[in-house]
């Protein structure tokens, strides 16, 4: 099952790229396919500029229709941007399901 990951990156970046890796862990130790781009993404744009952010979040949303689900790990809260890809999924009808690592 292909699934995009959705986890907040902006405010804490060490911790929720540790975060967002152990995400991923845990999707691959579903069986599925994730794609975490707020990974990938911020390898070589710059998260603090506002430009390349807005950047990155709309070619990620590309993607999002072709997804089987969209995946929102939620125990450090939903973002705004986390907010924009769940409103996309609804609008494609992407089923979306709510995780927790921590519980």
């Amino acid at each position: 099952m292909k699934v995009i990951i959705e986890s907040p990156y902006k405010d804490d970046i060490v911790r929720n790229t540790d975060y967002a890796k152990r995400c991923m862990i845990d999707s691959l130790n579903r069986g599925e396919s994730p794609l975490v781009f707020h990974l990938l993404y911020t390898q070589v744009l710059d998260e603090s500029n506002e430009d390349e952010r807005y950047k990155g979040i709309s070619a990620s949303f590309l993607w999002h229709k072709h997804a089987d689900k969209l995946v929102v790990y939620e125990d450090f809260g939903i973002t705004y941007g986390m907010e924009l890809a769940i409103n996309l999924a609804k609008q494609n009808g992407v089923p979306i399901e709510k995780r927790k690592l921590n519980g």
